[in-house]
């Protein structure tokens, strides 16, 4: 693949698909999708905005040592301390990369900056200039260029290539520019940057008017050769162009783009379930490329259309993206060896120690459920191995008593410390109570934020996956609980948000919190 017909692959999942409101990942959880990313074959993973905290420079440092095959970048403002920031975190990264961005629409001059155009001018080669002193690979962003006057963003660009900016990036900041409007600006550049023949032109846009995905191939389709991008299309406002979409448009239409990407797409599906599972954000069924029916007819002519021939309705196979044709799977007779095998079919490697827990969770699964779908397997897995610290607390038993004109009444029953702890309680419903119960016995007092449930599997066994954020005095967590009983996994969910709690209150450290107003950011 030559490099005009390679679009380059940028993931800001990390850094802008993390400006979510209640998307913040602990450091754990950011190395393990750092590490999907870098399996996917993602050319650059932007890790983070290393000034803002010192949780999110260690992010950036950690990531920067153990990925060797991508990219790693981190993001700075045209300010010397960010700048610095971002050179210390990416010492380590064997391909580093400091992206750097100044806003340059007249809007943001005025009412933001307070800066005259020659003053913006100095600052973007300034930064570039002392980037380039700690990084050979720097990216250059003028925030907000989709809004900005034409003849000034020409100038920038020029003035930041001639200074060693390898990459120039046109962020549509605010989701404003329409496709053939944004198109026609990444020719514009082409044709009116002298030097552009020297950078590679990125795009960066945003999803307000439901556009980013379209403006990025519009983009693409002209010229652009790197798109800046996020798994399942999180990030600050209404999101980012979504990956999974980029990379499959190019590939299902190479014939109408001329060229593709290097994503192994198989990987898809499985790390956009590791984001929606770290960020708490469920993909919608209705999502392209990775929702849950996204390969799925209802309809009778559809339905007989795909069995005669699957691309009469289907423009992609399922397994291109990494979802399995396969339905039941395993069943309660089935062994560990068999497991293992069909868990390595799904591209999941555990070892003897994690296979042991899997299979007994598997086992504990088939008792409660006639069916187990190669979903159930994930779950169970992701389940596993998302829990990032030692549960403190462990649901012993759960007994509930409710109806329609009876109050709910719950004995919750916790083990702590080889000690067995009990308490009944009664609240609004029977969840209510488990969680009244859960404070008196934990000592913790929870404000539920955000609950949500939906389905991991099909049939009326289906597992139930419910998510919480719960705020605990200031300390905010997220848990995740799956059980065929919508009760058993909301009382899970909740727990695990507690022994977060408990373990980030026992070291003495918070769970990550934004530090500056991100929506100032490309």
């Amino acid at each position: 693949m030559s490099k005009q017909d390679k679009v380059i692959i940028f993931d800001t999942t990390l850094r802008d698909g993390e400006q979510a409101p209640g998307a913040s990942m602990n450091q754990r959880e950011k190395m393990e999708v750092a590490l999907a990313l870098e399996r996917m074959g993602v050319d650059i993973i932007e890790a983070g905005f290393p000034v803002i905290s010192k949780g999110d420079f260690e992010s950036v440092q950690m990531i920067a040592r153990k990925i060797k095959t991508s990219s790693v970048a981190g993001l700075a403002r045209s300010i010397k301390k960010d700048i610095e920031a971002a050179g210390e975190a990416l010492k380590s990264a064997k391909h580093p990369r400091i992206h750097v961005f100044l806003a340059t629409s007249k809007i943001h001059l005025e009412y933001k900056l307070k800066k005259t155009p020659d003053e913006i001018v100095q600052m973007a080669v300034d930064s570039v200039t002392q980037a380039r002193k700690l990084c050979a690979d720097v990216e250059f962003s003028p925030e907000d260029a989709s809004r900005s006057e034409k003849d000034f963003l020409y100038r920038v660009l020029e003035a930041v290539i001639k200074a060693g900016a390898r990459t120039v990036n046109i962020p549509d900041t605010v989701g404003y520019a329409m496709p053939e409007q944004y198109g026609k600006l990444i020719v514009d550049i082409r044709n009116n940057v002298p030097n552009i023949h020297k950078a590679i032109i990125s795009v960066h846009c945003h999803n307000d008017l439901g556009l980013a995905v379209a403006n990025s191939l519009a983009a693409v389709k002209n010229g652009a050769r790197q798109v800046e991008c996020t798994i399942n299309g999180i990030g600050e406002r209404a999101g980012n162009a979504s990956m999974e979409e980029i990379v499959m448009a190019l590939r299902t239409r190479q014939d109408f783009f001329g060229c593709s990407t290097g994503i192994k797409t198989t990987e898809i599906s499985r790390t956009s379930r590791l984001v929606s599972k770290f960020t708490g954000f469920a993909v919608a069924p209705n999502k392209a490329i990775v929702g849950a029916n996204a390969f799925r007819h209802e309809s009778g002519i559809h339905q007989d259309g795909v069995l005669k021939e699957p691309t009469t309705y289907e423009i992609m196979r399922p397994e291109d993206v990494g979802f399995s044709g396969i339905g039941l799977v395993l069943g309660k007779h089935s062994g560990r060896h068999a497991l293992k095998a069909r868990l390595k079919q799904l591209g999941i490697e555990l070892n003897d120690a994690e296979l042991v827990k899997a299979f007994e969770r598997f086992k504990d699964l088939c008792d409660k459920k006639k069916e187990v779908f190669d979903e159930d397997l994930i779950a169970i897995v992701e389940d596993q191995t998302q829990k990032e610290v030692k549960d403190i607390w462990i649901l012993e038993s759960l007994a509930v008593k409710s109806g329609t004109h009876i109050k709910p009444e719950v004995e919750v029953k916790l083990k702590s410390g080889g000690k067995s702890h009990v308490r009944k309680a009664t609240g609004d419903g029977p969840i209510d109570a488990c969680y009244v119960a859960i404070d008196e016995i934990t000592g913790l007092k929870g404000k539920l934020l955000n609950y949500g449930i939906q389905s991991v599997t099909q049939g009326k066994d289906a597992q139930g996956e419910v998510r919480v954020r719960v705020n605990f005095n200031g300390q905010k967590a997220m848990g995740i609980g799956m059980s065929t009983d919508v009760i058993e996994a909301s009382v899970k969910a909740y727990l695990n948000a507690v022994n977060k709690t408990c373990a980030a209150l026992k070291s003495k450290t918070r769970l990550s919190e934004k530090a500056i107003d991100f929506g100032l950011q490309p």
